[in-house]
């Protein structure tokens, strides 16, 4: 079932918006993109949120790393930009290496959680591929690690990066249950972390089984972290190819939005 509009996340145009914020913003509201999950609110939120509201654009979550000292100035980030929900990034594999350590991470989370409600705000976090090849007793890590979060903490799993961990990632989906809000959704050869990827449908991944395991998720985010293809084109041919098989309902903006 489809419940939001797609999202795309803007990390994968981080090369382009330089060139041109809001110009690139509008080219993502024309493919018809109803959403994006920044990653930088630390620079100037308060005018990235005016070009996002230019553009048509709503905020459905946010990358930010608020496990450091700087968790204020990025929570203060996160809601001038319009965010309601912060999905920290990345924790290093070595948070990963045993029991203990996934326990100090949840820990670390957990704590991370109330300061975000403080905030008026919901905390996630993001998987790469080490959270789910590394295992402890027989299970991948992430799957530790959420045995281990308080309730309040959602996870954003990154479909990819599962399957280069090396899981089924529908299974892996079924597993974790709806604890997962939010879903990356992206393509390519699912075999290594240096392989470029590619416009979502163009890969080798199950998109629409990945989809349909995961009744529970309220975003699916397009992301591409690299392509050997011109990237804003793979941004928009990702669209079109999830609406093309009723994956994702594009927003169909007038010429004056």
């Amino acid at each position: 079932m489809i419940s939001s509009p797609p999202a795309l996340q803007l990390y994968t145009l981080r090369e382009v918006l330089p060139t041109g914020r809001t110009e690139v913003l509008g080219r993502v509201a024309e493919f018809g993109y109803g959403a994006v999950e920044p990653y930088d609110v630390r620079t100037d939120p308060e005018q990235l949120r005016a070009d996002l509201d230019q553009a048509g654009l709503a905020v459905c979550s946010v990358h930010a790393n608020v496990l450091g000292e700087d968790d204020e100035v990025l929570l203060r980030g996160v809601r001038a930009v319009g965010g309601g929900t912060v999905i920290v990034p990345w924790a290093p594999p070595e948070r990963y290496a045993d029991a203990e350590a996934i326990a100090s991470l949840a820990k670390d989370l957990n704590e991370a959680a109330i300061k975000a409600a403080d905030h008026g705000l919901r905390l996630g976090y993001h998987n790469h591929d080490f959270e789910l090849s590394s295992t402890v007793g027989g299970r991948p890590g992430l799957e530790v690690l959420a045995a281990a979060l308080d309730p309040a903490v959602i996870l954003e799993v990154d479909t990819y990066w599962a399957a280069v961990g090396g899981q089924d990632v529908p299974a892996l989906l079924g597993r974790l249950g709806d604890r997962v809000r939010y879903l990356h959704v992206k393509d390519g050869p699912a075999v290594s972390r240096e392989d470029d990827m590619v416009a979502v449908g163009s890969g080798r991944m199950p998109v629409a089984d990945i989809l349909a395991a995961c009744p529970s998720a309220e975003w699916h985010v397009v992301e591409l972290d690299r392509c050997a293809t011109d990237m804003l084109t793979a941004v928009g041919d990702s669209l079109a190819w999830l609406a093309e098989h009723d994956l994702a309902r594009p927003v169909h903006r007038g010429s004056g939005a």
